[in-house]
């Protein structure tokens, strides 16, 4: 029983297996079916998208092309355009060169044909030359014969009449210029007149070129002006100062530019009048003691102003030019007491500062010292004083100070800025300075170098307030004759190099003296 049950328990085991494998084939065979099927859709899909794909691509890639090949077309127009300008550029250019070609070769043509012609004149005119030189060859011996005189004596007598000719031409010319010139004298003095009237202040320029000498009496200004005038032009001469001598009642002018050589005059004339003997001789003696002794004062200021700036010693040379600073302004400024104000301050910034106030005031006082030679010498004041203050002993210190007061040099002391200051508060101050007067004194000096640069000119004064420049001149090397023309050149040299108002009056002077003793 058990048995049957265990082979019947098998025999349903076995049917249950084979029913079970037979039920997952079934099931395997319709899963890989329908997996065969999905693939293939899936594949169709693929394929399907891909085809898509495909045609997109080929489309935006002929898209590309199309959009390139339109730029490429429109390049290669641009380019088509531009190379057809040039082109046409090229044609006009080549045709203007065929034209200018064509011209020049017609020009070339012409000028071979003048050529020609100018060779053929060239040499008809050689041959009558020839004939002509031949034919004043022969007229030349028959004036020889006829006349009885050479050629060469014939040109002497020929030169001789065109020089007196030319003499007669020139008097002629000379006299009509000059009558031409009294014509129009009255409308050339009004212009002159309005043309002083816009000159610079008056009283300033008064109180600094005039100088008064009061007489005695009125009948002395004739003793003065003497017989013919000898008496004031010898003391002009001697002096280069201008004497006017005018309706002020006893009273005389002395007109001059440089305070210095007024300064020998104004003494000189009134020791003159006291004295009553007024002559030439006189005059020239009198005028070289007082410039003797104005030389001895000059000293005596430069002393004083030491004095009055506390410093105990300095070299004789350079107090001596220290004194001629009195006699010398800057823009209307008098430079010796422009000199000792700055000394001043400078000492009393330096004793503020602990510094050498000595030392200061002395640098100070030494900064102008150049303006008291450089009217007649090369260079600024502040190079030619730094070589004076060399020249006699002065230290570093002073030298630096000199030289850099205007920023020319580079400082290396503390004094040179405190020298530098001091110079620019005096000059600052209100009314100080005057630019115009400086301008006036330098144009004046200026005329009398112009004048001095010409050979056989002595001596040479500006005068009338620089309306007259009177030059005196060497006897030994300018005759009469020559002294016209020195006087137009000088005229001229001053108009080409010099500005000024109104007109300059130029008076050459030439006086030959004879001296000898008896014993």
């Amino acid at each position: 029983m058990s048995l049957t049950m265990m082979l019947i328990a098998l025999v349903v085991a076995v049917a249950a297996g084979l029913a079970g494998w037979l039920t997952s084939r079934h099931l395997g065979q319709n899963r890989l079916k329908d997996a065969e099927t999905t693939a293939q859709r899936i594949l169709a899909d693929a394929k399907k998208d891909a085809e898509n794909l495909k045609k997109e691509k080929q489309l935006e890639a002929k898209d590309e092309w199309l959009r390139l090949k339109q730029n490429f077309e429109n390049e290669t127009k641009a380019r088509r355009n531009e190379l057809a300008k040039i082109e046409n550029k090229l044609n006009a250019r080549e045709l203007n060169l065929d034209r200018r070609h064509d011209l020049l070769t017609k020009k070339e043509k012409d000028l071979d044909d003048r050529e020609g012609e100018l060779k053929k004149k060239s040499e008809e005119l050689d041959k009558r030359e020839g004939e002509v030189a031949l034919i004043i060859e022969e007229q030349s011996r028959r004036l020889e014969k006829i006349s009885g005189i050479s050629q060469e004596e014939a040109k002497k007598i020929l030169i001789q009449n065109m020089s007196e000719k030319a003499k007669q031409e020139a008097a002629q010319l000379v006299k009509e210029i000059k009558d031409r010139a009294r014509q129009t004298a009255n409308r050339e003095a009004k212009e002159i007149i309005i043309q002083a009237i816009q000159r610079t202040a008056a009283d300033h320029s008064t109180e600094t070129t005039v100088s008064v000498v009061n007489l005695p009496s009125d009948e002395m200004k004739g003793r003065i002006i003497g017989r013919e005038g000898r008496n004031i032009r010898s003391f002009e001469q001697a002096t280069g100062v201008e004497v006017i001598v005018d309706d002020t009642p006893e009273a005389v002018v002395l007109s001059g530019f440089d305070p210095f050589r007024r300064e020998i005059a104004r003494v000189a004339l009134e020791r003159l009048v006291a004295d009553g003997r007024i002559h030439p001789t006189r005059i020239e003696e009198l005028v070289e003691k007082v410039k003797q002794e104005m030389e001895e004062n000059l000293v005596a200021d430069g002393e004083q102003a030491l004095l009055e700036c506390g410093i105990t010693s300095m070299h004789p040379e350079l107090v001596k030019l220290l004194g001629k600073l009195k006699f010398r302004t800057s823009y209307g400024q008098n430079v010796l007491q422009h000199s000792i104000e700055v000394s001043y301050l400078c000492g009393l910034m330096a004793a503020s500062l602990d510094l050498d106030g000595n030392l200061a005031k002395r640098a100070a006082l030494l900064h102008d010292i150049g303006k008291a030679i450089d009217r007649y010498t090369d260079g600024t004041h502040t190079q030619i004083g730094v070589e004076i203050a060399r020249k006699y002993g002065e230290g570093p210190v002073v030298q630096n100070a000199i030289a850099s007061h205007h920023e020319d040099v580079e400082i290396t002391s503390p004094i040179s800025v405190l020298v530098m200051a001091a110079d620019a508060i005096s000059g600052s101050r209100p009314g100080a300075r005057r630019e115009t007067l400086e301008s006036y004194i330098k144009r004046l000096d200026n005329l009398e170098g112009l004048a001095k640069s010409f050979a056989g000119v002595g001596k040479a004064y500006a005068i009338q307030a620089g309306r007259e420049i009177r030059v005196i001149a060497e006897h030994d090397k300018i005759d009469d004759a020559l002294s016209e023309q020195l006087a137009a050149d000088i005229a001229e040299k001053i108009q080409s190099e010099m500005e000024y108002p109104g007109q300059i009056k130029v008076t050459v002077i030439r006086e030959y003296r004879a001296v000898n003793y008896a014993k």
